[in-house]
């Protein structure tokens, strides 16, 4: 059944309504309710379903403008669910306002299931990125206030105008009373409609390349890199890669970006790519890059599920066997790759684990996971009620904590640490050395690390939140920590700091206590930063010190 996209009142005060648009009368839909404000776009409303699509009109003809859309359609589709409906704006041909720098040619604004409701914002906006469609730029969000709106200033000659909508769902009869525009004055500036002209595209920016991969197309390489700041990649395997996955969304962009750049080092990847991608997905990339020569081994198929599951806790496993295979270096790695294909199929993980622990205190529920998930992983377990019996002695939280933080120097490790809240103990390695009379003296290492050490484990004894402030950049020397750590039953979470090499340069240069530019080139290049699950709980964190990942 197709469904014709209502008409959007006008808000009181928008200066471009006219006398034949509607305008809200009543604003107590809105009023006490949390709404988000995005950006009204100059395009085409159109309306994308699992089988077809439209424009407002329902028998909307063929245009040449609708020739992209359509193609977006036809690669995306399979994702909409049957009765679904994909609200929102082509943009490929230019109307009254001229655009360039669009993520794409299409953004989505709503979500509608099969029983007639728009989506909860949030949840709409994980649903198109999955499909591989962004939407329009968020200007604000909280609850409704009519000054905070009014005062919102736009550039009318690049904007059309806002949208507002609660954050909340709700049914289509309710359209009126949730959803309002803004627009500005004389917003259409031509006498003759815009499909009557020759149509004329709207520019495309740099992230346009990564929204095109997101919704199945194919890789264009110079314009990945382009997006990502990096000089050269394998364009071939990034074809590949494209050619083996039948995803949209981040998991696909992840693989493709992975074939691109995987003669890029894990260790500088990540935070080289958190600008253009936002970090939870540049640790992606570089994840994909560091596991997939494991899958091109041979490995004891008796430990394989086990292995398999570890690695589903940092990447998407058909991504990692889609990267592994079109970088597989002969015949036999792409043997070994299919035979870790078809155990991965049975590999998948825990269902309802979250859940299963929704009444704890957030730390007890954090260990009890992290302990159903090993335990799983070594098959000691099988259902979510099991993970409930076998994970009781930690239910209460009465353990240590220990906030193990992982970087090279200058990455801001020891800021964000001492900035952390509820922390009982605080053990630093710079600050032994420091009490012994030199900061940077490395001579005396193995005393210093053996007194951390020593520390580290009273504190714990004794309980409460220790942290330890060392670079800790390969398994090695974190497997020294860990030690400890699993003699106190401590709660363990690697804080690993992913900055740009660039950035990390600078800020060694403005430290009190700069290391030697040869002696960080060295850090970078042992520095191997963990992966989800080789801890109880992982934060990563970006460039601005704050934590953009728990895995």
């Amino acid at each position: 059944m197709r469904t014709h996209y209502p008409r959007t009142r006008h808000l009181p005060w928008s200066p471009g309504a006219t006398a034949d648009d509607l305008r809200v009368t009543d604003l107590s839909g809105l009023r006490g309710r949390e709404v988000v404000v995005t950006e009204k776009l100059d395009g085409e409303n159109t309306t994308l379903y699992a089988d077809g699509l439209h424009a407002r009109s329902l028998d909307s003809a063929h245009h040449p403008s609708r020739a992209w859309v359509k193609g977006l359609q036809g690669r995306i589709g399979q994702g909409i669910p049957a009765g679904w409906r994909v609200c929102g704006e082509s943009m490929y041909a230019r109307h009254s306002l001229a655009y360039d720098d669009l993520e794409s040619w299409f953004y989505g604004f709503s979500v509608w299931d099969g029983d007639g409701r728009c989506l909860h914002w949030d949840r709409s906006v994980e649903f198109l990125r999955r499909l591989g469609i962004p939407v329009p730029a968020v200007l604000w969000r909280g609850v409704f206030d009519e000054r905070a709106l009014r005062a919102l200033k736009l550039d009318t000659e690049r904007r059309e105008g806002y949208v507002v909508r609660t954050v909340d769902g709700f049914p289509a009869g309710e359209f009126g009373q949730r959803v309002a525009k803004w627009v500005r004055s004389g917003h259409v500036v031509t006498d003759t409609h815009w499909m009557h002209f020759a149509v004329v595209e709207n520019g495309l920016g740099p992230a346009a390349a990564l929204w095109a991969v997101r919704s199945g197309a194919a890789p264009d390489a110079a314009g990945l890199l382009d997006a990502v700041g990096v000089p050269e990649g394998d364009a071939a395997a990034a074809a590949d890669v494209a050619g083996r996955l039948e995803r949209t969304g981040d998991a696909r962009l992840a693989g493709v970006l992975a074939g691109l750049l995987h003669t890029g080092h894990r260790s500088t990847l990540a935070g080289r790519l958190a600008h253009p991608l936002g970090l939870p997905l540049a640790r992606r990339v570089a994840d994909l890059v560091g596991l997939h020569a494991a899958l091109h081994r041979p490995y004891p198929d008796e430990d394989r599920r086990a292995g398999l599951l570890r690695m589903s806790y940092a990447v998407d496993l058909d991504v990692l066997h889609a990267v592994a295979a079109a970088l597989a270096p002969d015949a036999a790695a792409r043997e070994q790759v299919d035979w870790s294909a078809l155990h991965a199929e049975e590999a998948g993980p825990l269902g309802s684990l979250r859940e299963a622990f929704d009444g704890l205190a957030p730390v007890a529920a954090d260990r009890c996971r992290a302990e159903a998930r090993e335990a799983y992983a070594h098959g000691r377990i099988r259902t979510a009620d099991e993970a409930v019996a076998a994970t009781w002695r930690w239910r209460s939280g009465g353990f240590p904590k220990l906030i193990h933080m992982v970087g090279p120097s200058g990455s801001g490790k020891s800021t964000f640490a001492r900035g952390l809240p509820g922390v009982d103990t605080y053990v630093s390695l710079d600050d032994l050395r420091e009490a012994r009379g030199a900061r940077t003296d490395q001579r005396a290492n193995a005393d210093v690390l053996r007194l951390g050490l020593e520390r580290l484990d009273a504190a714990l004894a004794s309980g409460g939140t220790v942290v330890w402030d060392a670079t800790s950049l390969n398994p090695h020397q974190r497997s020294l920590v860990h030690a400890v750590a699993r003699r106190r039953d401590a709660l363990t979470t690697h804080a690993v700091v992913l900055v740009d090499e660039d950035e990390l340069v600078r800020r060694n240069e403005r430290r009190t206590h700069p290391v030697p530019a040869d002696v960080l080139t060295a850090q970078l290049r042992r520095y191997v930063p963990p992966y989800p699950g080789q801890a109880h709980r992982t934060w990563y964190i970006g460039a601005d010190g704050t934590v953009e990942e728990e895995a």
